[in-house]
């Protein structure tokens, strides 16, 4: 019975896994199934909070040093796109000084994702303008 039941979780999982490759590039579902950079970081030197236009939620905390992003975080509360965009914008953001971190935009994140359809664009917009704003408080705050 057990060996049964786990041959049919199997083909349950494999039949979801193509449907979602019908749909998603490999490296949304990637970030999606293994999100990078999950959860607030500590300490942090900006935050940013949005509501996207679906009422998902995000979340992004910057850690800056000598005007560089070293360290940032994301969580969210949306679907599979928006975890795999505010994965996707926060191991862009790593490494970059804030003037370049500040003009990473949704293509930017759907181009390192390889798309979203249509129907899930805003979530990568979600992402980078909540990525933006956790620059701003950055700005806003440093000393």
């Amino acid at each position: 019975m057990t060996q049964e039941f786990g041959d049919k979780f199997e083909e349950l999982q494999e039949s979801i896994m193509e449907d979602m490759r019908k749909v998603y590039s490999e490296k949304v579902i990637d970030h999606f199934l293994n999100p990078r950079n999950l959860g607030r970081i500590q300490p942090f030197d900006g935050f940013g909070e949005q509501t996207g236009s679906c009422g998902d939620n995000m979340r992004i905390y910057v850690k800056v040093e000598d005007g560089r992003i070293i360290n940032a975080g994301f969580s969210t509360n949306g679907c599979g796109p928006s975890i795999a965009s505010g994965s996707m914008v926060t191991e862009l953001v790593k490494g970059k000084g804030i003037v370049e971190a500040q003009r990473i935009t949704q293509d930017d994140v759907l181009n390192a994702l390889g798309g979203l359809p249509e129907e899930s664009l805003h979530c990568a917009l979600l992402a980078a303008s909540t990525l933006k704003e956790a620059i701003r408080d950055y700005l806003t705050f440093k000393k």
